[in-house]
This record gives C-alpha cells, structure tokens and sequence, in this order.
C-alpha cells in the first residue's frame, strides 16, 4: 500500500498514559513496517484538559522510549498546523459546508432542559439521549434565534432507520442500528468542534491512511463514518486495539498502581523494556524467536524496537483484552538490565545509589571503581534499576544495624557463633591483601572447614551475616572481596561485640 500514514492524537494531559503509549508505539510500528510516516498531533480541544507544558513533556517521553514521529508540533510537516486550536478556522468551514448540506443542524437547546430531558429519560429507564428536538426547526426559526443572540451547538443529523455498516480490520464487518444512534454534538457553545468533528477532518486533511485507537472508540465508528459519508470522502482504515486491563479484568487507574510512563522512568525502568512489554500488550509475534548466540538463551517475546520495526504486522494484533502484568515487564526489564555493558548501567545506577554514598565516610567505597564492583554483583539479581538502593545500602554503611539472633544458624548457641567468627578471622588475617580475591578468601575458608569436617553453615551464615547484616545477599566470598580485608575484619569483629 502506497502512502501510508498513521497518527497518534493525545490530548495535553499532564503525562503519557501506559495505555496511550500502547496506541503511540502501535501507531509508530504500523507506520514503519509499511514504509510509511507517523505523525503527531495534540487534540486540545478539550481546554478543560489543558495543562500547560504538557506537550512538551509528551515530546520528551515518546523521545525518552525511542518513538520518533515524522510530522508533528516543533517537527514540522506539510500538513500542519498539528495542534487543533490552531485549526479552528478549518472546522468552521466543514461545519458550514455539513450545514448547507443538511447533514448537521443548529440545536438552542439550554443546558438546564438538556439536563431535565435526561433525568426524565432515566427515570423512565430510557437511554440519555438528545430528544432531536431543533432537528427540524425551519430557517425562519433558526435564523431568529440567531439574531437574538442565542445560544447554539451543531449537532450530527443522524439517520432514523435502517442498519448502518462499518469496518474494523481486526473484527470485520460491525452493524449498527440507527435508532440507536444520537444526534451528537460537532461543534460546541464555544466555537470549539468536538473530537467527532475534529478528527476525522484532520485525518482527511493530513491524509491519513490507517486510524489506530483502542476499542472504546469503536461506538463512535458508525458516526465517523457517516461524517465521511457526508463529506463525500473515502475513510481510512479503522483498527481498534484491545483494551489494556488490570490484573482483575478491569480498567487500568491510579487506585491499583501507576499508570504514567513517566512513573515507570522514575521507579528505573528501561525505554527499551518498556517498548519490549507494551508492544505485547495486543500484539503476539506468533513464535518468533530472539537468538542470543552469545549467550545462548532463547526469548520468545524479546524484541528491540528496530526488531519491532521490520517484524509488526497490524492484522497480527488481538482483539481480547490485554493483562497489564507487572510481573512480566519487571522480567522484561530484568532481562535488558543483565545485557547492559556494566559502565552504562552503572551511570544508570546512580541516581539510585546517592543516599548510599552519604552513609559512609570512607573515601575509597565512594570511588567509581568500588561502585562499580557493587553494581557489577548486582546485576543479575536486579529487576528494575531503584532496587539498586536497597539491595546494596550494606556496602556503604560505616555502621550495621541487626540483632544477634540474624547470626544464629539453625540451632547453633551464641557462643558458637562468636567461636566460628574468631576463626574467620584468624583465616582471613592470613590472606595477604594483594590476594584478596573471592578465590582466596573461598579457598582458605573452605580448606579448613573440610580438612576439620566442619559445617559450612555455621561458620558461613554467621559470617555473611556479619558483612551485611541481612538474610540475603550475594554471596559472603564476593562481599568480602568487594569491602575489602580492613572492612570485612572490622564488620565480623562488630558482629562478635554484639555477641
């Protein structure tokens, strides 16, 4: 198909919903493996909505995750203005040409009979829906109610009979009674058109060749396309996406966790996990398979965005709604963590490791190098990038805070504990401080404990425990290595006071 051109129209809200990132990269996606452009307009028609510096903002996000748009505010394109307000004028013009056609009818209807009219229809348990009472005011009528000044909105004239026929990609043929149809507003009091309006003049306009929106918009089709209809225009291609749910089938909201990609940035989540986890909200690669050679591993779900680009196929996307699992984009995310180069994760890392530097007051574990050491451990263990903090707070700290049962293994006595922790640092004292590796320290330790028939446990719990106060952790060997001899004998001679 030549000319293919997609767009994505938020509207300025304050941040990116994850769901509106799902239609952003879906749209960007349709575009790119059909050669084709995506474009970027902003619907603020909605003044209420409206914050300021929302739109730049939005730029920031879409350019943080990866998607570049062709055409759009501060892009540039030949098809702009890309910002509805700035458009106005072009609506009005439509809007004229539906009423001279009799597609589209004034209606002086006041707020307060609009509010009567629905109240009564839900007393009686009818559907609120407007009575089309100014539908067939005479000229004379409407223009008297001009001149004196009253106010006014334009209304769709919707068919009264009969089934009207629209088309999803995904679903097929959809069918709509008419009766069931509103004569629903186009342009408002303000001057301002509504999305209905709005929309499909822009897509006409900027020539757009593929619509792609979730499934809540699929109501509205019937009236989009009798907007076309009564242009005498050829519609694009309609593509409903699946809903984005919680994990008990409902919408997604605040109330259950976050909704804003900008929350997923901050909490260390990467552009490129992010990107990987939304694309399969609604879409399935269908058995493709990423080969890690070098690593030998095998993901059936793992996809970098310029993968993305030559592998999407829209009529590959579902039409059942799509779970938002936490637990899936944390593995994501684990995974993109593990293949970063370590010095690019570590100035990742860093935002996340500033109160831990301000624990201690030893120079050397505020170095780069220590840092990077720290990281390094801990980097198949992460899921996402602010569990940094947490997971390695006991490098840094001058001082350890547990109590003396943390060091107690199985049904050992305190004494024993305090016995098993003098010979490790009588093994460890031994080791010059040019070998100290995690070899070294393994090697010395595990050599006696088998030579004397010991129990590795009781003499390894105790000492892990010692070096970072915790349950779990890496490894005792590796943290030794890390805090180094001076560091690792101070810690076990304080686990020993406690005693």
């Amino acid at each position: 198909m030549k000319n293919v051109r997609t767009r994505f129209a938020p509207s300025p809200t304050g941040y990116l919903h994850v769901g509106s990132l799902k239609t952003a990269l879906f749209v960007y996606l349709l575009a790119k493996s059909m050669d084709g452009k995506a474009i970027l307009r902003i619907e603020d028609t909605d003044q209420k909505r409206k914050v300021e510096g929302a739109v730049e903002k939005l730029i920031e996000i879409l350019d943080w995750v990866g998607i570049s748009f062709d055409e759009g505010p501060g892009l540039g394109g030949d098809y702009g203005p890309y910002i509805q307000t700035q458009r106005l004028e072009i609506y009005k013009n439509h809007i004229d040409e539906l009423l001279a056609k009799k597609k589209a009818y004034y209606c002086f209807c006041t707020p307060e009979r609009l509010d009567k009219m629905r109240a009564e229809q839900q007393k009686m348990k009818l559907p609120p829906r407007y009575d089309r009472k100014c539908r067939d005011l005479s000229q004379a009528e409407i223009e008297k109610k001009l001149k004196n000044q009253e106010k006014y909105v334009i209304r769709q004239k919707m068919p009264l009979t009969g089934i009207i026929k629209v088309y999803d990609e995904l679903r097929g043929e959809i069918k709509f009674n008419a009766k069931e149809l509103e004569d629903h507003v186009l342009l408002k009091s303000n001057g301002v058109p509504t999305y209905h309006l709005a929309s499909v003049v822009d897509d006409r306009l900027m020539e757009i060749s593929h619509v792609v929106r979730g499934e809540e918009w699929i109501p509205s089709l019937p009236k989009n396309i009798l907007l076309y209809q009564a242009f005498n225009w050829t519609p694009p291609k309609f593509i409903h996406m699946p809903l984005t749910l919680n994990k008990g089938g409902g919408k997604l909201s605040k109330r259950q966790g976050d909704v804003a990609v900008e929350d997923y940035k901050t909490k260390g989540y990467l552009p490129e996990a992010i990107i990987n986890f939304s694309v399969l909200l609604g879409w399935s690669p269908y058995g493709k398979i990423s080969d890690d050679k070098k690593s030998g591993d095998k993901f059936s779900e793992i996809f970098s965005l310029k993968e993305l680009e030559k592998a999407f196929n829209y009529k590959k996307i579902g039409t059942s709604g799509a779970v938002f699992d936490i637990e899936k984009l944390d593995y994501i995310n684990g995974y993109y963590i593990r293949k970063k180069p370590l010095d690019e994760l570590v100035d990742l890392c860093m935002p996340f490791l500033k109160k831990n530097l301000k624990k201690t007051t030893d120079k050397k574990r505020q170095t780069g190098k220590y840092i990077k050491k720290v990281v390094a451990i801990e980097q198949e263990r992460l899921k996402i990038l602010s569990e940094i903090g947490e997971l390695t707070e006991f490098f840094f700290s001058d001082k350890l805070e547990y109590s003396q049962d943390l060091l107690l293994w199985k049904k050992m006595e305190l004494k024993s504990v305090k016995s098993n922790l003098e010979k490790i640092i009588e093994l460890l004292e031994k080791i010059p401080e040019q070998n100290w590796t995690n070899d070294s320290i393994e090697d010395s330790i595990y050599t006696y404990l088998k030579a004397k028939e010991l129990k590795v446990g009781e003499y390894l719990w105790p000492m892990r425990v010692a070096l970072t106060g915790r349950k779990a952790s890496p490894g005792p060997y590796d943290v030794a290595e890390i805090l180094g001899k001076s560091e690792c004998l101070r810690r076990i001679k304080n686990a020993i006071d406690l005693i």
